[in-house]
């Protein structure tokens, strides 16, 4: 495989596992390792998005950060899904919960995303697109969460590329269409999926409530979305 390693990725061809978790926080990716997997090994270390590969349950997996915004997560889940030969990419992040029924701390799904970027210009189609995600990946998790005990909401999520929005009626705009929850990446991610005919996933925590001015602190969304996380781990 002649394009790799990348720009981007330092790893050597079967050191990445077919499915890869892909929270945005290196750091996160680095606590999942040492937390969940054995026989670990780090295959990325470019840019400090570390990536590392390990198994969990007998089940090899990855994870690997994928950096904030589409941009980003488009460069790192593109190389993955045409260079590395992985099937699967789920990603685990945080998101700002819209919705009034979606608490600080719940776990949500994204069914579909929503997008207010030109990610998809790319691809000259002759309408709009709808990015959504792997059917399969998406009923696993439901069944997954369930089984685990984990209450989780799915449904429409926006993926924006302004954090710091000078439109105060943006997000009033989307709860109005019953979009739950905005995070940055998973539109991106469910357009690239698609391009390549793989299958991704978004499963984000609610770190914070935007509209209702409450928050989760840093540390928080590094090292304690565990629930999240297990979903995740169960799909591998």
């Amino acid at each position: 495989m002649s394009n790799i390693p990348t720009p981007h990725n330092a790893a050597k061809a079967g050191e990445i596992a077919k499915t890869v978790l892909m929270p945005g926080d290196p750091l996160r990716a680095k606590f999942i390792a040492e937390t969940y997997l054995e026989n670990v090994t780090c295959f990325n270390t470019v840019r400090n998005m570390l990536g590392f590969t390990g198994t969990y349950r007998g089940k090899p997996v990855s994870v690997m950060g994928g950096g904030m915004g589409m941009p980003s997560v488009g460069i790192y889940t593109y190389e993955l899904f045409h260079f590395y030969g992985v099937d699967n990419i789920i990603r685990i992040g945080s998101a700002g919960g819209i919705t009034d029924n979606v608490n600080l701390r719940d776990v949500v799904a994204g069914m579909g995303a929503c997008t207010n970027s030109s990610y998809v210009e790319q691809y000259n189609l002759p309408g709009t697109f709808a990015p959504i995600a792997d059917y399969g990946l998406l009923s696993r998790a439901v069944k997954a969460a369930e089984e685990l005990g984990i209450p989780m909401k799915v449904g429409n999520i926006l993926s924006s590329d302004t954090f710091y929005d000078e439109r105060e009626d943006s997000l009033p705009a989307w709860k109005k269409m019953g979009v739950m929850a905005v995070e940055m990446e998973a539109a991106a991610l469910y357009m690239n999926a698609a391009r390549a005919g793989k299958n991704a996933l978004c499963l984000l925590t609610i770190s914070d409530r935007p509209l209702a001015g409450e928050s989760l602190s840093a540390e928080e969304r590094q090292i304690g979305f565990t629930q999240m996380m297990e979903i995740a781990l169960s799909l591998a």
